[in-house]
């Protein structure tokens, strides 16, 4: 194994999961992914894995008890993904998915885009039959995002969310505007100046190392999009977050020559206009089948 981590209670408890699922038949394949297999693992980080189950056992396949193996838990749930969620007695957590080998393993080369393994070799952990480690070097290369596209698609995404969240606004729901401003545009910002600033290896979790990896503009920009769940300061920071929107919108037309309609344009100042001044939250919004309901 080649990888390894800032972390060496992680390191130790990834090759005692490789003991485990070696000496467990039941198991066809386990495929790690995540921080540990970017090396980009710390003492802050967790265990996520596919535990590759033979299809006739996964029904009686008990994956606390498999797990409990393997450290101590304090905590095991299946969460709101059906993921079987742990926290080991050293607080490291763990997300396992528990999945059939024959349908899971031909599923991961549809992964493209959405999972990188720069090194397959380490992040396969188990494979009885040789699938699973060709699937997952499908996944070794990174493929950066097509700036033109991609910076058309996000400018019309930030357009659109910014003006479900004025009339949100504009409704008095300062808790959902707080929530779509932080959930929603901020990602989506995020991957726009990472576009523009050529720094798209954290592309799929674009807050990631931000502090390394965006200059100091950029992350004052970005801060000031954010703001505690009160009206005011949701309002100031919605208009900052469209400003900045705004800008990485002509930077990126500018630089990969996308044309900005003049409807576009109008539109633009129109959200801007609503966000400055469209009611006082008193639930006033001309808005009507726009997504809000």
């Amino acid at each position: 194994m080649n990888t390894r981590s800032a972390c060496p209670a992680l390191d130790d408890r990834i090759a005692r999961l490789r003991e485990l699922a070696h000496a467990d038949p039941r198991l066809e394949g386990v495929l790690l992914y995540g921080s540990w297999t970017m090396g980009e693992a710390d003492a802050h980080s967790d265990i996520e894995a596919y535990l590759y189950i033979q299809d006739d056992r996964l029904a009686d396949f008990d994956g606390p008890a498999f797990l409990e193996r393997l450290a101590p838990l304090k905590l095991a749930y299946t969460n709101m993904h059906g993921i079987l969620a742990v926290v080991f007695d050293d607080l490291m957590r763990g997300e396992f998915h528990l999945t059939a080998a024959g349908a899971g393993i031909d599923e991961v080369p549809t992964w493209t885009g959405m999972v990188h393994l720069p090194r397959p070799g380490d992040a396969v952990l188990l494979d009885r039959t040789g699938r699973l480690t060709r699937a997952a070097r499908r996944l070794a290369e990174f493929r950066p995002p097509e700036p033109v596209a991609t910076a058309r698609q996000l400018i019309d995404e930030l357009t659109n969310w910014t003006l479900m969240l004025a009339h949100v606004l504009a409704r008095g729901e300062t808790a959902r505007a707080h929530a779509l401003l932080h959930s929603v545009i901020a990602p989506q910002q995020l991957q726009l100046c990472r576009l523009l600033r050529d720094s798209t290896a954290h592309w799929l979790t674009p807050s990631r190392a931000l502090e390394q990896d965006l200059p100091a503009a950029d992350r004052d920009r970005y801060a000031a999009t954010t703001a505690p769940a009160r009206r005011h300061e949701v309002r100031t920071a919605a208009c900052d977050s469209w400003r900045w929107s705004r800008d990485l919108a002509a930077e990126a037309a500018e630089r990969w020559t996308i044309h900005l309609s003049h409807q576009r344009q109008e539109l633009h100042e129109q959200i801007a206009h609503l966000l400055n001044g469209s009611g006082s939250g008193d639930g006033n919004s001309n808005s009507s089948g726009d997504g809000n309901g």
